[in-house]
C-alpha cells in the first residue's frame, strides 16, 4: 500500500507531463483558438513537465470542422489541467511519420514528453466530453483502476480495508459526461481515494443497485474496517453525475460523522449548511446519553451525504427548547427558523429529511453534464452488442498473438503454414465483439498442453497428440476487411465476422459454430486431423474406441464414431467419407473397410453397413445400421445419435434438443444435481420409460436465466430441486412433478403415468405466441428458403460444402465457393428444404419464447 500511495504521490508531480497527439485532415480555420506550429517546431516545444494535446494536419486534405471544433472547445478545460493544445501543420516535404500515412490520420497518440503511451482511433474523441475524459483517464491510470468483475471489486475493497476509502462509479459508456464528471473528481482527490470506473451494467446489478440505467457513484468506508471478513460501508451519492455534485459528496463524505453540541441550534453551522444540506440535531440528556448517541450515529449513516447529524447536549444548553422535543431540523436557508420536532422512530426522522431536502443540483454548462435515459444520447447503443463493445473500446486486447494479413502477405502466409484465419470489420460491431473470443482462443492455445513452439509472439502454434495426428503448425492470423475487401471478396467473404481454416492440398473449412470461445476453440482441435479416419488394424480400431487413440481431443467430443464397411461396398463408404467430412470439426469420425471387418462386426452385433457410436463418458459402444442411408441420412443419424444422454441445457445446446420435438423432462437445480436423481432418471431411460421425452436437467448457477424460466412456471417460487414436464410442441403445457415427493424411479413411473391417463393438471400454459416479421420485407428466413432452393434437376445431397479449388487458382489461394460449410449443431433450414423435418419444427417452435 506505502508504494501505491508513493507512485501515485509521484505520478502527481508529472500529472503535466503528458502530451496527446492527434491526427486529422481539415481546412485551416480562421476562428482557431489554438497555435498553429510545424512539426519541427512543435517537437522541440515538448518537455517533460509540460502537457500538450496536438492536431496534425494535412495541409491539403479536405476538411473534418466538426472535430476541429470540438477540440477547440476542449482546449479551454484541458488548460485548466495543465494541459496546452495546439494545432501541427503538416505539408507535403514533411518526414515527420505522423503526416505520413493516410491511415495514421485516423488515429490519436497519447505522448509523455517524447515517448509514445498509446494510440486511440479518432472515433473515441466525439465531443468535448469525450475528449477531456480520454486525456484524464490516461493521465489518471494509477489513481483510476478500471474493473469488469465483481471479483475484482472484492479484490481492491479487500486491499484498501483499514487503510483507505475508495469512490466506485459506474457509468454507462466511456468518454460520456459522467465519465469526464468522474475523472475530473479523480483529478483532485486521486491522491486520496482510490478510485474505481466500470462500465459493466452486471456489476453493478451485483452489489444491489436499483435503477441501473443510470450512472451511479458509492463511496466505500474501508479505512473504518478492522476486520478484513467485514464488509465496507457503502454510501450511494443520489445527485446526478456531474463534476460539482461529485465534489459536494466527496466534500460530506470528509466531514464528521457526528458532532457533539452544547449550543443554540440556530447559531449553529457546519460545513453541511455551507454545501446546501440541512442539520438534523438529536436532543439528548445524561441519563439517555448512550442510548441517544447510538441513534444518533444510526440516523447519521443513514442521512450520509443528505445532512449533518448532531446530538444536542440538551443539559449543557443555555437556551430553552420544548420539554417533548427530541428532533431539531434546521434548513440550509438563512433566516429560516429552525423547527421541533417529536419524532420516535428513526424513520420518521429519515423522511421528514427526504420530503424537505430541496436541494437544487448544480447544472454545468447548462445540460451539457445532465444525464437523461430517454435522450437518445450518440453514446448509448440500440444495439447491445454496438454498445458493449463501445463500452469495451478502451480495452486493451494482446493483438500480438495474433498475425495481422494485409493484401501483400496474406498468400505467401496461408501459402507457407496452415492457417486459421479470422476476417472481420473494425467498423463492425459483432466483428469486434468476437476479436475478444478469437484473442482468448489465442491465449487458451498458448496456456495449453499441446503448444509445443510459440513462434510470433505467440501466434504459430503446434499442435500435438498421438503420432497420428497433424503436427504442422496452425497460424492463428486475422485481416480486417475494411482495409483490404479484394481480398475478403476473393475468399468468397459476404459477411462478418467468419473464421477459415487452410490447409494444403485441401479446400478452405469455415466455422459457422457460436461466436464464442469455446466453440471455436472445438472447432480448431477437432480440425486437427482429417477426417473420416482409416483405421486399417483391428488393434487401432479398439483402441479408436476406447478414446486411447485420440484422447486428447475427448475434452472437445466425448463421442466417437466408427464406420464399418466391407471392402466392396464403395457407395456406401463414399457416403460415410462425405458425412465424415461434412461434420468436421464437430465429431470424430473414423472408417474400418479391411477384409477382417467381420471381427468388429460380430463383436458388436454390427450389420454391415453400420456405425460403431462410442460414448466415452458412459463407457457404452452402440451399434447403428446403415443400410438404404444417404449422406444427408448419415449426418442425422450421427447428430442425433451423438447428443448426451441426460444432458445439462445451456443457451447455446437448447436448439439443438428442441429440434428433436420431444416434451422437455426439465430437473431444475441450483449447483450440480443429486447423484440419485441422476441414477433414477438414467434407470428409467434404459427401461424405456422416458423414450418419448428429453431428460435434462439445467444448472441455475451455470444458467441464471432458468430462473426467469422458474418464475413464468411457478408463483411464488418453490424451493429447489423442481422436476418439470415442458410439453412445447403440442399445447405448450407445463407439469410440475410434486414438492412433497422425493424423486425416486418409483415416484417418477407414477407421475408419468398419471401424466399419459389426463389426471395432473398443468401448473400453466405457455402462450401460442408466433414470432412473424413485422413486415413482409423483414421475412428473411423465406428468402434464405427461396435463395438456397435446390434445382429440380440436381441430384446432390441437400446438405452444402465447399467447391473444390480449380486447380490453376489454388496458388492464389481464393474460396471460389458460393456457400460455407457448416457444422451440424447450426444446421440452417436451407439445408433441408425437402424434408418435413425442419418445416414441423419451424411451426412448432411457436412456444419456444416462454422458455
Amino acid at each position: 500500500m506505502q508504494l501505491q500511495l508513493m507512485m501515485s504521490s509521484d505520478f502527481s508531480i508529472f500529472r503535466v507531463g503528458i502530451s496527446f497527439i492527434m491526427m486529422c485532415i481539415f481546412h485551416k480555420s480562421t476562428e482557431d483558438s489554438v497555435p498553429e506550429l510545424s512539426p519541427q517546431k512543435y517537437f522541440s516545444t515538448l518537455q517533460p513537465g509540460k502537457a500538450s494535446l496536438a492536431y496534425f494536419c494535412q495541409a491539403d486534405s479536405p476538411s473534418t470542422s466538426v472535430l476541429l471544433e470540438e477540440l477547440n472547445e476542449a482546449a479551454k478545460p484541458l488548460q485548466d489541467y495543465g494541459i496546452s493544445v495546439a494545432k501541427v501543420n503538416c505539408v507535403k516535404e514533411e518526414t515527420s511519420k505522423y503526416c505520413g500515412k493516410e491511415k495514421d490520420l485516423m488515429k490519436a497518440y497519447l505522448f509523455r514528453g517524447n515517448i509514445l503511451l498509446r494510440e486511440f482511433p479518432t472515433d473515441t474523441l466525439f465531443d468535448v466530453n469525450a475528449i477531456v475524459a480520454h486525456v484524464l483517464f490516461a493521465l489518471l491510470f494509477n489513481e483510476v483502476k478500471y474493473i469488469t468483475t465483481l471479483e475484482d471489486l472484492q479484490n481492491i475493497e479487500n486491499a484498501l480495508k483499514g487503510k483507505a476509502n475508495m469512490v466506485f462509479s459506474y457509468v454507462r459508456a466511456i468518454g460520456t459526461p459522467e465519465h469526464r464528471a468522474v475523472m475530473e473528481a479523480a483529478f483532485v482527490y486521486g491522491t486520496t481515494y482510490q478510485f474505481v470506473l466500470t462500465t459493466e451494467m452486471a456489476l453493478l446489478e451485483s452489489i444491489g443497485s436499483e435503477n441501473i440505467e443510470l450512472a451511479h457513484l458509492y463511496f466505500f468506508h474501508c479505512n473504518l474496517v478492522s476486520d478484513l471478513t467485514q464488509q465496507c460501508r457503502r454510501t450511494r451519492m443520489e445527485q446526478s453525475l456531474t463534476t460539482l455534485n461529485i465534489h459536494l459528496f466527496v466534500k460530506t463524505m470528509k466531514a464528521p460523522l457526528l458532532t457533539e453540541v452544547a449550543e443554540d441550534p440556530q447559531q449553529v453551522s457546519t460545513i453541511h449548511l455551507q454545501l446546501g444540506l440541512p442539520l438534523v440535531f438529536i436532543v439528548s440528556q445524561q441519563a439517555t446519553y448512550e442510548a441517544d448517541r447510538r441513534t444518533a450515529e444510526w440516523v447519521a449513516w443513514r442521512l450520509l451525504g443528505k445532512a449533518g447529524v448532531l446530538l444536542l447536549l440538551r443539559d449543557s444548553l443555555k437556551v430553552n427548547i420544548p420539554q417533548h422535543t427530541n428532533v431539531i431540523f434546521k434548513r440550509a436557508e438563512q433566516e429560516v427558523p429552525v423547527e421541533f420536532l417529536e419524532l420516535h422512530d428513526v424513520e420518521l426522522i429519515i423522511s421528514h429529511v427526504e420530503n424537505n431536502n430541496h436541494i437544487e443540483e448544480t447544472q454545468e454548462d447548462e445540460d451539457d453534464d445532465m444525464e437523461d435515459p430517454d435522450m437518445g444520447n450518440s453514446y448509448i447503443q440500440d444495439d447491445e452488442v454496438a454498445e458493449t463493445v463501445y463500452r469495451d473500446r478502451k480495452r486493451q486486447l494482446p493483438l500480438e498473438l495474433t498475425v495481422e494479413l494485409t493484401e501483400e502477405t496474406f498468400n505467401a502466409t496461408v501459402m507457407a503454414s496452415d492457417s486459421i484465419v479470422l476476417f472481420y470489420a473494425g467498423w463492425h460491431a459483432v466483428s469486434m465483439a468476437f476479436l475478444q473470443s478469437y484473442i482468448d482462443v489465442a491465449i487458451k492455445l498458448k496456456g495449453d498442453s499441446c503448444t509445443r513452439t510459440a513462434v510470433d509472439a505467440g501466434s504459430q502454434w503446434s499442435l500435438l497428440s498421438s503420432s497420428s495426428l497433424d503436427t504442422s503448425t496452425m497460424l492463428l492470423t486475422r485481416i480486417n476487411c475494411a482495409d483490404w475487401s479484394d481480398i475478403c471478396t476473393k475468399q468468397n467473404v459476404s459477411e462478418f465476422p467468419i473464421v477459415k481454416m487452410y490447409k494444403k492440398g485441401e479446400n478452405p473449412v469455415s466455422y459457422v459454430g457460436m461466436l464464442g470461445t469455446e466453440g471455436l476453440l472445438k472447432f480448431i482441435q477437432l480440425n486437427r486431423i482429417s477426417y473420416p479416419v482409416n483405421i486399417t488394424l483391428i488393434q487401432e480400431a479398439e483402441k479408436y474406441l476406447s478414446g486411447e487413440l485420440y484422447k486428447d481431443l475427448l475434452t472437445y467430443s466425448s463421442v466417437s464414431v466408427l464406420g464399418l464397411f466391407s471392402p466392396t461396398m464403395t457407395t456406401a463408404k463414399e457416403d460415410f467419407t462425405e458425412a465424415g467430412n461434412y461434420l468436421k470439426g464437430c465429431v470424430i469420425t473414423g472408417i474400418y473397410s479391411e477384409e477382417d471387418v467381420w471381427i468388429l462386426s460380430n463383436k458388436y452385433a454390427a450389420t454391415l453397413p453400420a456405425l460403431l457410436l462410442a460414448r466415452h463418458k458412459e463407457g457404452k459402444i452402440e451399434s447403428i445400421p446403415l443400410a438404404n442411408t444417404h449422406v444427408q441420412d448419415i449426418v442425422q443419424i450421427i447428430t442425433n445419435a451423438s447428443l448426451e444422454t441426460f444432458p445439462e441445457i445451456t443457451v447455446e445446446n437448447l436448439p439443438t434438443y428442441l429440434r428433436l420435438q420431444k416434451p422437455l423432462l426439465i430437473l431444475f437445480s441450483d449447483g450440480s444435481i443429486n447423484p440419485q436423481y441422476t441414477k433414477a432418471i438414467l434407470t428409467l431411460m434404459k427401461q424405456k420409460h422416458l423414450d418419448s421425452l428429453i431428460p435434462c436437467w439445467l444448472n441455475l448457477k451455470n444458467t441464471p436465466v432458468g430462473r426467469g424460466i422458474l418464475r413464468a412456471y411457478f408463483s411464488p417460487l418453490p424451493p429447489l430441486p423442481l422436476l418439470v414436464l415442458v410439453n412445447l410442441h403440442s399445447g405448450g403445457q407445463v407439469f410440475a412433478f410434486p414438492s412433497n415427493q422425493s424423486i425416486t424411479e418409483q415416484n417418477l413411473v407414477l407421475w408419468l403415468k398419471k401424466l399419459e391417463a389426463g389426471l395432473e393438471n398443468h401448473i400453466t400454459i405457455l402462450s401460442a405466441q408466433e414470432w412473424k416479421p413485422p413486415l413482409p420485407a423483414y421475412d428473411f428466413l423465406s428468402m434464405m428458403d427461396a435463395a438456397t432452393a435446390p434445382h429440380p434437376s440436381r441430384k446432390e445431397p441437400e446438405y452444402t460444402k465447399e467447391t473444390d479449388v480449380p486447380e490453376n487458382d489454388k496458388e492464389q489461394h481464393e474460396d471460389k465457393s458460393a456457400i460455407r460449410k457448416e457444422p451440424i449443431e447450426t444446421l440452417r433450414i436451407k439445408h433441408w428444404n425437402k424434408s418435413n423435418w425442419f418445416k414441423e419444427t419451424e411451426k412448432s417452435l411457436k412456444n419456444d419464447k416462454e422458455l
